[in-house]
């Protein structure tokens, strides 16, 4: 991946190609199911249910004038690590996404963009991760989050997303449970309360 110098403190990075096969670490966990979706517009037949039906061969289709929006929004904050999209340029030409803008906020008066990222012929899963240059921002905290689709390949007006999925980090199996280990080592330099 390419890096492009930072715009107002946030990263600008061009991404290639695409993933055929959707692989997400073990630690991640799907978190779209948990929110409300809604679109900026959408075709008759071409909304949010095809962004969310795991059929490759569906899409969402805006209808109207850029930025095209896609709102997730959760009833309580969570921690999101990880957007995939599945978008097609060989099937879709025009209609594909070469500019997105990832927002973040406590809902639609207060977004922030985290990311922005060109997509340059696209075909396949493209992973936007959403850490921070820090190292220690492994996650962003939030209540909604915005996809907006600025621009399009070709000057394209509407377009094609056929999936995305949202990612967050699996919490602790046992809440309010101290870590336990379980290596000889490690056990014997951990402290007993």
């Amino acid at each position: 991946m390419a890096e492009s110098p930072p715009s107002d403190g946030e990263e600008e990075g061009k991404l290639t190609g695409g993933s055929q096969q959707l692989v997400v670490d073990d630690d991640l966990r799907e978190m779209a199911n948990k929110a409300a979706w809604s679109v900026s517009s959408c075709k008759p037949g071409n909304g949010v249910a095809s962004l969310r039906d795991d059929n490759l061969d569906t899409y969402w289709q805006s209808d109207g004038a850029q930025p095209h929006l896609v709102n997730i929004q959760f009833q309580k904050k969570v921690k999101l690590q990880l957007v995939v999209l599945y978008v097609d340029f060989k099937l879709d030409e025009s209609y594909t996404p070469s500019k997105i803008s990832i927002r973040a906020g406590d809902g639609f008066h207060n977004l922030k963009e985290i990311k922005s990222v060109e997509l340059v012929k696209p075909t396949g899963w493209i992973y936007i991760s959403l850490s921070g240059s820090d190292p220690r921002e492994t996650f962003v905290n939030t209540f909604m989050l915005q996809i907006v689709v600025l621009s399009n390949h070709l000057n394209g007006r509407d377009t094609h997303v056929r999936q995305i999925k949202v990612y967050g980090p699996r919490p602790n199996p046992i809440p309010h449970q101290p870590f336990q280990f379980t290596s000889r080592e490690f056990i014997t330099y951990s402290m007993l309360r």
